[in-house]
């Protein structure tokens, strides 16, 4: 029996994050080159967005590539920028056939014109879906986020536009590229790593975290379908005791 039985729809995370982490080591373990765990890495990315939809997750961000990915090998990320293309191209029909809307933050003119193009159209043609949203964070890193929401918001200060009394967690958040996003309850990173990688540091603050010893490509909708039931049997406080949890 699917584990997809046991969860309780009431108690998912609105949001969703993953640090997608294990590709290379997955192909080392199979006698491949790397780009062999990121092509086979592709289809635990459908089948876990297919699966986050289906049970009603409304927002799934994938950290596909950070900014300090762009120091790997060159043929490596030259593979990564082909298969990101390939993939953003292939998979339109399928969200727009799973009522996903796609969306992706990050330093995105760091990428390569013909991969922008291909994710501004496909961002385009999905707009009008509203089933959940698929967020691809690329060339993406939180203190590179913080710091471009510290410049803005100290330029409208001294252009007189924003008061510096006025600058508060919210205003904050409004600068930040998940503005209008809902920060994630639930964080998920595979491979066995016991960290957040410069993923998404501000809006995790309140995040539950979870830790899975499978390399991505092994990770399957059962293994997220588990992510979510150990979510939904823990305590979210806040700061608060839990007997105030239990009363409120």
């Amino acid at each position: 029996m699917s584990l997809k039985s046991k969860i309780i729809t009431e108690k998912l995370p609105l949001h969703v994050a993953i640090i997608m982490d294990g590709n290379g080591r997955w192909a080392s373990q199979q006698g491949e080159i790397r780009t062999f765990g990121h092509q086979n890495g592709v289809k635990s990315v459908r089948e876990v967005t297919e699966a986050a939809a289906e049970t009603g997750v409304k927002f799934l961000t994938l950290y596909a590539f950070s900014t300090e990915n762009w120091n790997r090998p060159r043929a490596e990320v030259n593979a990564l920028m082909e298969l990101l293309i390939h993939t953003i191209h292939v998979e339109k029909e399928t969200l727009n056939k799973n009522n996903i809307r796609l969306l992706a933050i990050g330093d995105l003119m760091s990428l390569p014109e013909k991969c922008r193009k291909e994710l501004n159209e496909a961002i385009q043609e999905t707009s009008g879906n509203d089933r959940m949203s698929l967020i691809l964070a690329l060339s993406y890193s939180a203190k590179w986020e913080i710091c471009e929401a510290i410049k803005r918001i100290s330029n409208n200060v001294c252009t007189g536009k924003l008061d510096a009394e006025d600058i508060n967690e919210k205003l904050i958040s409004s600068y930040l590229t998940t503005a209008g996003i809902p920060d994630p309850e639930l964080l998920i990173r595979t491979s066995g790593e016991y960290r957040v990688s410069n993923f998404l540091l501000w809006q995790i603050a309140y995040a539950e975290l979870y830790f899975s010893e499978k390399l991505w490509p092994e990770f399957t909708r059962e293994d997220f379908y588990e992510a979510l039931i150990n979510y939904q049997n823990r305590e979210r406080r806040f700061g608060q005791t839990s007997g105030q949890i239990s009363k409120s």
